[in-house]
C-alpha cells in the first residue's frame, strides 16, 4: 500500500507541482504525508456535498482540483466554510492534495481537455501562469567527478523541469586556487594550482534546495567545494491553449452550449470570424490581451466581467463565457484517469460528479 507521499510523487511525474502559479497552493494541503493510501478520492472542488460523500466513502487521500483553502486562516471551526470543511476532513483523517494550475498547464490536463471537446486542432500554448520560484545551484567540479556529483543532485530532487529529469548545464573552464599548508586538496598540490573543471548548474524547487545542496557537497571530491545558490524565477508554464477551429462562430457557440451546458452561457460577438480560438478554463479574463496577441478571434473561458468584455469586443475579439466550473469540467475526466494511473493499487472514489457551480 503506497503512502500519501508516494502517491503524490507519482502524480508529480504527470502533473509537476512546480508548474503551478506562485499564488496557487499546490500539493499536500491537509493531512499526513506518511499515511497509507488504500483508497483515493478525486473531486472538482470540496463542497459540503463532497465532504458528505467523503464521510460515507472514507478515502484516505482526496485529490481536489480547486484548493480547499485559497486564503490563510487562523481558525478551524465547524460550519459551511472552507475552514469548516477542513475541520471535518481532519477529524476523518483524510489527507487533501491540490492539482490546480499545474493541471491546467500539464499536457492532457484541463486546458487540453477543453480544447479537445471543442474540436480544436494545431494547439499551441499561451497565457503564462507566472514565473515559478526556483533555486539554481552552481558548483565547479573536476571533469572525472561530474557525473557522480550531478547524479547525487538529481537523486536528491534537483534538475526537474516539467516532464524532464536530470536537467543540468555544464561548461568547461579553469579553476584556480592556492592550497594552504593545512589543506589536503584532492586535486593539485600545496601552493598555486590551475585545474580543469566543469561548471555545473542545476535548478531545483525552493523546498528541496537544502537537500540538493547537501547532496552536492557530499558527492563533491573537493575538501572545500565552491558553490553558489541563487534564488530565481524560472520556467513558468502556459495554462491556455490556442488552436484552429473549422466551423463558423455560430457553430462554435452551439458546440460550447452542447459540450459545456447552457447554464450561464454568455456571448459577445465582435465579428463572424472563428478561425482561431483560445481556451482557458476557469477565470480567463486576465488573459484576454494574451489571447489577442496569440491571434485569437474568439476566447472560450469563464468569469469575464463587463468592462473586459467590452474592451475585447472593441479590439475585434469575440468571447464565449461558458462559466467558471463548466470550462473546467472536461478536465475532471482527465484528472480521474491521471490519479488512477498514479495510484493503481488503491480503490478510486470518483467525486467529480458533484458540480461546484453556484449558478442555476
Amino acid at each position: 500500500m503506497p503512502t500519501v507521499s508516494e502517491v503524490l510523487s507519482r502524480l508529480d511525474q504527470a502533473v509537476p507541482a512546480s508548474s503551478s502559479a506562485s499564488w496557487d497552493p499546490a500539493g499536500l494541503q491537509l493531512g499526513n504525508s506518511a499515511a497509507d493510501v488504500g483508497s483515493v478520492g478525486v473531486c472538482h472542488e470540496i463542497t459540503e456535498e463532497v465532504v458528505d460523500a467523503v464521510e460515507a466513502s472514507r478515502p484516505d487521500l482526496l485529490i481536489t482540483y480547486h484548493p480547499l483553502l485559497f486564503r490563510p486562516t487562523n481558525r478551524f471551526v465547524a460550519g459551511a466554510t472552507p475552514s469548516g470543511r477542513a475541520w471535518r476532513l481532519a477529524r476523518l483523517g483524510v489527507s487533501v492534495a491540490v492539482a490546480h494550475t499545474s493541471f491546467d498547464a500539464a499536457p492532457g490536463g484541463t486546458s487540453d481537455s477543453l480544447a479537445d471537446v471543442l474540436g480544436l486542432s494545431d494547439l499551441r500554448p499561451f497565457g503564462p501562469s507566472g514565473p515559478a520560484p526556483s533555486v539554481k545551484i552552481v558548483t565547479f567540479v573536476p571533469a572525472e567527478a561530474i557525473e557522480a556529483v550531478a547524479s547525487a543532485m538529481t537523486d536528491a530532487g534537483g534538475g526537474r523541469i516539467g516532464n524532464y529529469s536530470g536537467c543540468s548545464f555544464r561548461i568547461a573552464g579553469t579553476g584556480a586556487f592556492d592550497a594552504g599548508e593545512a589543506a589536503t586538496p584532492s586535486v593539485g598540490d600545496a601552493g598555486t594550482n590551475r585545474v580543469d573543471e566543469v561548471r555545473l548548474e542545476m535548478l531545483t524547487a525552493p523546498a528541496t534546495a537544502d537537500v540538493v545542496t547537501a547532496a552536492m557537497v557530499s558527492a563533491h571530491p573537493y575538501e572545500e567545494p565552491a558553490y553558489d545558490v541563487y534564488e530565481t524565477v524560472s520556467n513558468g508554464r502556459f495554462i491556455g491553449r490556442v488552436g484552429r477551429h473549422g466551423g463558423s462562430f455560430d457553430a462554435l457557440v452551439d458546440q460550447v452550449g452542447t459540450s459545456l451546458g447552457q447554464v450561464g452561457l454568455r456571448v459577445t460577438r465582435a465579428s463572424d470570424r472563428a478561425d482561431t480560438v483560445a481556451v482557458l478554463p476557469g477565470s480567463g479574463a486576465s488573459f484576454l490581451a494574451a489571447a489577442r496577441a496569440a491571434g485569437a478571434d474568439v476566447v472560450v473561458t469563464g468569469d469575464v466581467d463587463h468592462h473586459r468584455a467590452l474592451e475585447a469586443r472593441d479590439r475585434g475579439m469575440s468571447i464565449i463565457d461558458a462559466g467558471h466550473a463548466a470550462t473546467e469540467r472536461p478536465g475532471m475526466v482527465a484528472l480521474v484517469e491521471v490519479v488512477r494511473r498514479a495510484c493503481s493499487e488503491a480503490t478510486l472514489v470518483d467525486l467529480t460528479g458533484y458540480d461546484p457551480t453556484p449558478w442555476r
